[in-house]
């Protein structure tokens, strides 16, 4: 195709600055065009072109006026924005000039500054010099006082010693903070140096102390006076280097503490008070010493992260050992020791708190323990081989026992201590046994889920879930034995809900283990072949038989509740398969057919849960015979009156159920099943409570809609 004069054009520049634009024109071009050809489409529209001409045009006009003043508005913020943007460089320009004479200033005074710099030199030079003319005299003099107080040593005159070192460490101590206040850190090497001494007298000092306190029973023989200058006897034990806080390490250190504590008490009993005068009370203030060390020094230990055990070993040595007779109360102290004026080691905010922390530690651990335990038990469910029997033929497993035992043993230790700290655990106990159940509970459902995807993993399933059932009852059994006191035995509603559902879980499972069996039979009925005889029933009892004896290995409260729970699960079953509309009788020959195959069926089923121990009057069965009847009325006129009898025997059952029923027997007319219903809606039923529901469990297929032609009468 050749191109247009139009298209052979070059582009103009302002086709190339703004695309745009021409963009915008072409669309508007096109839209007129579109307009115009909408609006001119018929020939008489053509009258109207000068009022169309007119009106566009003063639109045009209002148009031009608006973008000529937007344009105005824009070119004058435009040159006042410029305006202001030539004063800002003005004030710019002016500022330079003014920061460029300062420079220069400042540039001219540089010379004048450093000759300040040199006198500000000298009078720090000065200040520095005047300090150490100060001190001169102490500085020369310290080798000396180094003499005299070694003399002061050797001669066991420890606290004028003491007093003598206690000024050179001041003097030293001063040197060394003026030195960092003026910035000559680098000397301070030097003055330790000079004081270097200082150290080997203290260490000398201390020495002869702790001989002294180590020394206490031949000190008091010897010379009791000098024992008097030592009464710091407390910090052999309290300020050594910190301990070993885990449990081992704690238990060896609060054993060395009371040996000593005690040996030391002795001395002070049998002879320190005979070497002192009475009014010192040595035993009461060695005594009150111990004890207010002993607290701070315990609670500088719970400051650190403690393991359970040693937070147990602190309160129990706190609150049992300290008082007991191989402590404080140790026949040789008694009745000059008496630690009960004294208050309690330990207060009770800091018992509290410290069995707040061992709660937690042991909740932890009992969180790990019951896990693994958990892990155990559902690994086992994949072996080749059933789970284990008790001397009964029960299934169990060694889970009910790890668990209780584990938790009775933290309680009974617990009990050991204090009746809060024991009530402490009970609650904890409890509340980690429900969380295991949750946790149980959630266990079965998936490995509920596997075996679904798999029948034949795990191989022994079913016997799983019955060592599981026999398992929860032995908790169940064993849970109100947790607590040491008879008294306090009740078991919170929460666990017994906990325990409850862990049942019920393991029993659904197992019924849908047995529902998975039966259906396929269900689905065979109704229709002619079961109608004229067939060994369908037959085979439903040979699987309930077979799931039965599975189910004796549970005890009995669970026996009977699976078969309770079984039964109902097959009349329901039963009667759901009869609803599902698969067939309608023929005759009458046809309904006294089927009257005999339920009446067969019924019969068989009951006396089968009957031989397995289920009485006549704990089953739902009894529902199908009472169909039966219905079914078997000879005159269609007398159904009111039958279904009114059965409906206050099953009050659940609906309107469609009984529908359903009246489709079943094929001779029931529209007049007759009218006035059924309306007698059903003039008799409306309350479930009672202890009535098990077994309709309301069944629902009917919704019925067919007929096809309706359009403007026609539905057939």
């Amino acid at each position: 195709m050749g191109m247009s004069a139009e298209d052979e054009r070059p582009a103009s520049p302002r086709d190339d600055e703004w695309p745009e634009a021409e963009k915008a024109e072409k669309l508007a071009r096109g839209a007129a065009l579109k307009w115009a050809s909408g609006v001119f489409y018929c020939p008489e529209k053509l009258e109207g072109l000068g009022q169309y001409r007119s009106r566009e045009t003063q639109r045009n006009s209002s148009i031009q006026s608006r973008l000529k003043s937007t344009v105005q508005s824009y070119l004058e913020g435009v040159s006042a924005g410029l305006e202001q943007l030539r004063s800002a460089a003005q004030e710019v320009q002016s500022v330079c000039q003014d920061l460029g004479a300062a420079r220069w200033a400042l540039l001219d005074s540089a010379d004048r500054f450093q000759g300040l710099q040199q006198m500000r030199a000298l009078m720090a030079e000065h200040v520095q010099l005047a300090s150490v003319v100060q001190v001169l005299p102490q500085l020369f003099s310290v080798h000396e006082v180094f003499s005299h107080t070694l003399q002061l040593l050797r001669g066991q005159h420890l606290l004028e010693a003491h007093a003598e070192l206690m000024m050179m460490e001041h003097l030293r101590d001063d040197i060394l903070s003026q030195l960092h206040l003026r910035g000559l850190s680098g000397a301070q090497a030097t003055v330790l140096s000079y004081f270097g001494g200082l150290q080997e007298l203290n260490e000398s000092l201390a020495k002869q102390l702790w001989d002294i306190v180590g020394s206490s029973l031949q000190l008091v023989r010897e010379d009791p006076v000098l024992f008097v200058t030592a009464e710091t006897i407390t910090g052999a034990h309290f300020h050594a280097a910190r301990m070993d806080a885990e449990g081992p390490g704690l238990a060896r250190h609060l054993a060395a503490l009371q040996k000593d504590i005690v040996s030391e008490l002795r001395v002070v009993k049998d002879l320190m008070v005979q070497c002192v005068p009475a009014h010192y009370n040595i035993l009461s203030v060695c005594t009150a010493t111990y004890h207010q060390a002993l607290t701070s020094h315990l609670q500088d230990i719970l400051r650190e992260d403690l393991d359970k055990q040693a937070l147990f070993l602190l309160l129990e040595w706190a609150l049992r050992v300290y008082h007991s007779p191989e402590m404080m109360g140790h026949p040789d102290l008694l009745p000059e020791v008496d630690v009960s004026a004294l208050g309690p080691l330990m207060s009770p905010e800091l018992v509290e708190l410290t069995e707040r922390k061992y709660v937690v530690k042991v909740k932890a651990s009992v969180l790990v323990w019951m896990q693994r335990t958990l892990e155990v038990e559902f690994k086992e469910w994949f072996r080749e081989e059933e789970p284990e029997m008790d001397h009964q033929g029960f299934f169990q497993s060694a889970l009910p026992v790890i668990v209780m035992q584990m938790l009775n043993e933290n309680i009974q230790v617990a009990s050991l201590i204090t009746d809060s700290l024991q009530q402490k655990v009970y609650n904890m106990a409890l509340e980690e046994l429900e969380a295991f159940l949750g946790r149980l509970r959630e266990a079965l459902v998936q490995c509920g889920k596997e075996h679904q995807k798999d029948r034949t993993v795990p191989k022994y399933y079913v016997s799983y879930l019955l060592a599981m059932l026999n398992n929860n009852l032995a908790l169940s059994s064993s849970v109100s034995s947790l607590h040491p006191d008879t008294a306090h035995r009740e078991v919170p509603t929460s666990l017994r809900a906990a325990l409850d559902r862990t049942q019920k879980k393991a029993c659904q499972l197992l019924l849908e283990e047995l529902l998975l069996d039966l259906q396929p039979l269900c689905l065979q009925l109704p229709s002619r072949k079961w109608l004229s005889g067939s060994q369908l029933v037959s085979s439903m009892c040979e699987v309930i038989d077979k799931y039965a004896k599975d189910f004796s290995r549970v005890k009995k409260p669970i026996f009977t509740l699976l078969l309770t729970e079984s039964e109902l699960l097959v009349a329901s079953q039963y009667l759901r398969a009869l609803m599902q509309k698969k067939m309608v009788c023929k005759s009458e020959e046809e309904r006294g057919q089927l009257c005999d195959r339920l009446l067969q069926d019924a019969t068989q089923l009951r006396e089968l849960f009957c031989g397995l121990g289920l009485d006549r009057s704990q089953q739902s069965l009894e529902a199908v015979f009472a169909l039966r009847e219905l079914i078997c009325l000879k005159d269609p006129a007398l159904l009111s009156l039958e279904v009114l009898g059965f409906i206050t025997k099953y009050p659940d059952v609906s309107d469609e159920h009984i529908s359903t029923l009246l489709d079943l027997r094929g001779d029931v007319s529209k007049e007759v099943r009218h006035m059924v219903l309306e007698m059903m809606a003039q008799h409306p039923q309350v479930l009672p409570e202890s009535y098990r529901p077994i309709f309301s469990t069944i629902l009917v297929p919704a019925p067919e809609l007929p096809f309706c032609l359009r403007k026609g009468k539905c057939a």
